[in-house]
């Protein structure tokens, strides 16, 4: 009751001064040269609307406030036409499309006084590569946001196009910059601060990723399996996790349940599961972790609060600052009704950034940021070959397996499922069975993160091949059935494909009995 309270109030609280706010044509103008090139995206209060969106005239800012809107966000990506993305995009059609980004810093913090010092720490890294033009704004709650502008950078590294090298490159100067600022924070810190840091039992130990050397964090990686349908799969969950889990097919709990800690890099996407030889233990601790400093990760499609727009929490604005501004901020100077507007996009010099650029790819490189250590995925039974078909193609599929090879909005982690038991059943090589997975879930409305496909991939290379689940009510579940008339006669995809796969060949006239349990 008194979270929805509060919740009420800090709604009446933004809404009260949206429409004022947004009225001013300064703001419009600002948010709409802003939104040049860029995906935007308006938030009213708790939802965002639709995607891609962008901005035709200044005047649609407030018609878009009109409508509920109470603040504004917008890609670090820049677009030819950011209204010809889609989700059933490829990164070769986002990078045709993307002609550049700017680097943006997410500092995140429950004290503003050390995103503060964050925030101060991370210039002088810059400062030191001599990279003057720096965007600098409050975020409008707890933090800020740090850019440099696309012109900083070169335009081609290494022989690549840069625009083409999002999110990997960014991701490796975000690393780098932490890595950098680590020293500059600590001097930072006042006295007192440092002397209750550093001589607490509290301090956050665990275990580090090699790659990167930041602390991984830790989760509980389930194993489950349903007896009764002969199907399982792996899940990822917080440690604090207790809710039941259900078989997918059946609805009834998992009759098998094992547990043991996995550690995830955020930074590198790495897990102790599917990368064992990158986690270590750490001796060590991370200034950032210790005080709850957050720098959020570069993502594809990443939207970041726009200059000027308000923030639903604290109805105070997201102004744009200056070095000596942050150096003594206060939340009177984001006050929505004594804004002054300046430009978040710095001056700054053709390739300024260039030095920085390559120094810290060195680093990377040389710390293995962002690469995976090569660790086969074997097991006892990684190259099975059950079946002798030939010349499978994909017109052999049953319709609902072609439907998940579209890409699939729900029921991700069970079409992978059927999708590994089906091309392992078949025989399928394993590097080609991966590949088309991985093809498979570019094409997902939300892709699955590929550190939990290679743990499926590990977790069913130990195991002999099981059938994948049978037709109607699975593929029901997550919108792929669509049976013709072969589908009627048969109760799992397998042996369709079987019966396809041998009319098409013509090698017998009828299947033979060794197959007859598919049936």
């Amino acid at each position: 009751m008194q979270d929805n309270q509060l919740q009420s109030f800090r709604e009446k609280r933004v809404r009260a001064i949206t429409n004022l706010y947004y009225s001013n044509p300064e703001i419009q103008k600002v948010l709409f040269k802003f939104a040049k090139n860029r995906e935007i995206s308006p938030r009213y209060y708790e939802g965002f609307g639709k995607r891609p969106d962008s901005f035709e005239y200044p005047g649609d800012v407030f018609a878009l406030v009109k409508k509920g809107a109470t603040s504004f966000h917008c890609s670090e990506e820049l677009w030819e036409d950011p209204m010809k993305l889609s989700v059933d995009m490829n990164k070769e059609d986002y990078n045709r499309l993307r002609t550049g980004w700017d680097l943006l810093i997410d500092i995140d913090c429950p004290w503003i006084e050390y995103s503060i010092l964050a925030a101060k720490a991370i210039i002088k890294v810059f400062h030191q590569h001599n990279i003057k033009g720096i965007g600098i704004k409050f975020s409008g709650s707890k933090g800020f946001h740090l850019l440099v502008p696309w012109k900083a950078f070169p335009k081609e590294i290494a022989g690549e196009q840069t625009k083409n090298l999002f999110p990997e490159v960014p991701r490796k100067l975000v690393a780098y910059l932490r890595e950098k600022s680590r020293s500059f924070l600590e001097e930072l810190l006042p006295e007192e601060d440092k002397k209750r840091i550093f001589s607490s039992d509290k301090i956050k130990k665990g275990i580090k990723c090699t790659s990167c050397n930041q602390l991984a964090k830790e989760y509980l990686f389930l194993e489950l399996f349903c007896t009764r349908c002969q199907m399982g799969e792996q899940r990822k969950v917080d440690r604090e996790f207790k809710e039941p889990l259900f078989c997918p097919n059946c609805k009834q709990l998992y009759d098998q349940v094992n547990q043991s800690p996995v550690y995830v890099c955020d930074n590198c996407e790495l897990d102790s599961k599917s990368s064992s030889n990158n986690f270590s233990v750490s001796k060590q601790f991370d200034i950032f972790e210790v005080l709850g400093l957050d720098i959020i990760l570069v993502s594809p499609r990443h939207l970041f609060r726009m200059p000027y727009s308000l923030h639903e929490k604290t109805a105070l604005a997201s102004v744009v600052l200056d070095e000596q501004e942050l150096a003594c901020f206060d939340f009177k100077k984001a006050d929505p009704l004594k804004v002054k507007i300046k430009n978040f996009i710095p001056e700054c010099m053709e390739g300024e950034a260039k030095e920085f650029i390559t120094q810290a790819l060195d680093w990377a490189k040389e710390n293995r940021v962002g690469e995976e250590k090569t660790e086969k995925i074997s097991g006892k039974y990684a190259d099975f070959k059950p079946l002798e078909l030939q010349n499978i193609t994909e017109d052999q599929f049953p319709p609902c397996i072609k439907n998940i090879f579209k890409g699939v909005k729900d029921g991700r982690k069970r079409a992978l499922f059927a999708l590994i038991n089906l091309f392992r059943s078949i025989g399928t090589e394993s590097k080609e069975m991966e590949k088309k997975i991985y093809e498979w879930n570019e094409k997902n409305e939300v892709p699955l993160k590929l550190g939990y496909i290679k743990s499926q991939l590990q977790w069913a290379y130990k195991r002999k091949p099981i059938l994948p689940p049978n037709c109607k009510e699975f593929y029901q579940g997550i919108g792929v059935c669509q049976p013709d008339t072969l589908c009627q006669r048969i109760k799992n995809p397998l042996n369709y494909v079987v019966r396809k796969n041998f009319s098409k060949n013509q090698k017998i006239s009828k299947i033979p009995s060794k197959f007859k349990e598919y049936q």
